[in-house]
């Protein structure tokens, strides 16, 4: 193994999308003590609203990303607590920035604020969102949020999004130092993410298998090149299916292209993602239960 790979565990905030059961606080608690336990670098809340599918007899909800995320660090002590994507689509710039620095505190220096520029598949739309200029947008908030962040009083005035001497106070424990991670497929989202960012983000669309992501590390490298960063200096982490042997089943929906197999296969496979440059994975267990972590339990274990 070239380098260890951190391990982070995506926590099941939202109804199953199968067959919509809900997830309970004292699940999702159960699942973060759990996770500290076993040995998770990390546990991720995802910033979703509603899906629909003509399949489904009803949509599927979350519950909200940054109120559940302020839980999971309360609730927790050694394990970070980090963000799968905040939305800048659906949240202030500067709110987001001074929810950043709270959850930093409750948390106790542990929380990662991981931003992408949102979509309107997810039900923002529903609650009256712009359906424009995304992308735009997301530029816009950058140039509040990553000063914010950093210490700087900001004053910005787009087309979108305006500040005016704007500060974020109280501090919490790090100051000026909380990791940002920007998510980005595309290359204009990969170039904010290597003008801006500690980590760059992605997820598996087609298949969790490293050679999937190959192209897209490929490219970001090409990218930070670009704007004179050193592709090193960035942080990468992808988001992968992975379903151990004993929990599959039909109860399990595992998606196609997940990991699967043994402890051992399991292991050498994530071990793998730091040969094409990967330095974070971040875990959709199938099933998203107790028994599943147990389960990956070796499997941390063996790449600690």
């Amino acid at each position: 193994m070239s380098a260890r790979v951190a391990v982070g565990l995506v926590l099941p905030i939202g109804e199953l999308l199968f067959d919509g059961v809900e997830p309970t606080w004292a699940d999702i608690s159960a699942q973060v003590k759990r996770a500290e336990e076993v040995g998770f670098d990390t546990v991720w809340t995802v910033d979703e609203i509603l899906w629909r599918n003509p399949n489904w007899p009803s949509p599927r909800g979350w519950w909200e990303c940054l109120t559940i995320t302020g839980a999971v660090a309360a609730a927790s002590s050694t394990v970070q607590v980090g963000t799968w994507v905040i939305s800048a689509l659906q949240r202030n710039p500067g709110m987001v920035a001074r929810a950043a620095e709270t959850l930093d505190e409750i948390s106790n220096g542990r929380f990662v604020l991981g931003l992408g520029a949102g979509h309107l598949k997810g039900g923002a739309k529903d609650l009256g969102y712009p359906e424009d200029r995304t992308i735009a947008r997301y530029v816009e908030a950058l140039e509040i949020i990553v000063p914010l962040l950093r210490g700087q009083t900001v004053t910005f005035n787009g087309e979108f999004h305006h500040a005016t001497d704007a500060q974020v106070r109280p501090r919490g424990p790090r100051p000026g130092k909380i990791p940002l991670m920007l998510g980005g497929h595309s290359p204009r989202t990969m170039t904010l993410a290597a003008t801006h960012a500690d980590i760059w983000s992605a997820y598996a669309t087609t298949s969790s298998l490293p050679a999937a992501f190959t192209t897209m590390v490929e490219q970001l490298n090409r990218v930070c090149e670009g704007v004179g960063r050193d592709p090193a200096s960035l942080g990468r982490s992808v988001g992968v299916e992975v379903a151990p042997d004993a929990a599959r089943g039909a109860e399990a929906h595992v998606p196609d292209g997940a990991i699967t197999g043994s402890t051992d296969q399991i292991t050498e496979t994530l071990a793998s993602f730091a040969d094409i440059g990967v330095t974070r994975v971040e875990i959709m267990p199938h099933p998203s239960t107790l028994d599943t972590l147990d389960r990956l339990a070796p499997v941390l274990a063996a790449l600690a």
